[in-house]
């Protein structure tokens, strides 16, 4: 089932361009989380290949020592984006406004969306836009935790649990016909147990959600 309009309303309704449009040079998740998805890319990425990457910033991620064909990144800062030293080139454009991609059929190996999907009030056609810019066999790999900015998130994952959310993840690649079942790695805690036990948090949960374009689609 597609989400109703209100599961696509945000508490902040405005243009989401205003809201970024001042750069926030952070990072979003704490380290261990950064650590686990840049090791996930490491092992899910292909070297030489063409990566884009989605709803990015100043830093996307990537193992430094691996060389990509090309990394095309997109956002809603252009100076959050033009810091980013991973990018050969990079587009500005809000999703929720226009959510055709302005990339070719075919041309990429693989899709990454990193702590953003929550943002996103019309999956079914970003979705449907990811599929058609991959490769066939190409990979997507959306991650997330459960940090957000509250008040852009949409209703359907502001009111889910952690566990609805992987579901919400998995139905968005289950709603477009030609990707493969979605697989999901969920890691509750970033911090080591001998960690916890001095009382220093867990961390930042990891959660991912990864599917590929059918090869003979």
């Amino acid at each position: 089932m597609p989400l109703s309009p209100n599961q696509r309303e945000k508490l902040d309704n405005t243009d989401d361009q205003l809201f970024y449009a001042y750069p926030r040079f952070v990072t979003h998740v704490d380290d261990g989380f950064i650590q686990q998805l840049t090791d996930l890319y490491r092992d899910r990425l292909q070297p030489n290949t063409r990566i884009l990457d989605m709803m990015s910033s100043w830093v996307s991620h990537l193992p430094e020592e691996i060389e990509f064909a090309h990394i095309e990144g997109h956002g809603l800062n252009a100076e959050e984006l033009a810091r980013n030293p991973r990018l050969n080139h990079y587009f500005v454009q809000n999703l929720n406004e226009n959510p055709q991609i302005p990339l070719p059929e075919q041309g990429f190996d693989a899709v990454l969306i990193c702590v953003s999907v929550q943002y996103i009030q019309y999956p079914e056609a970003i979705f449907s836009e990811i599929y058609r810019i991959l490769k066939p066999g190409g990979i997507v790999i959306i991650s997330f935790s459960n940090r957000m900015f509250f008040q852009k998130a949409i209703q359907a994952w502001r009111d889910a649990s952690e566990t609805t959310r992987v579901e919400l993840v998995k139905h968005y690649f289950n709603s477009i016909p030609g990707f493969t079942t979605p697989e999901v790695i969920v890691r509750q805690s970033t911090t080591p147990y001998f960690l916890q036990l001095m009382g220093i948090g867990a961390g930042d949960p990891f959660y991912a959600v990864i599917a590929h374009r059918n090869s003979n689609s």
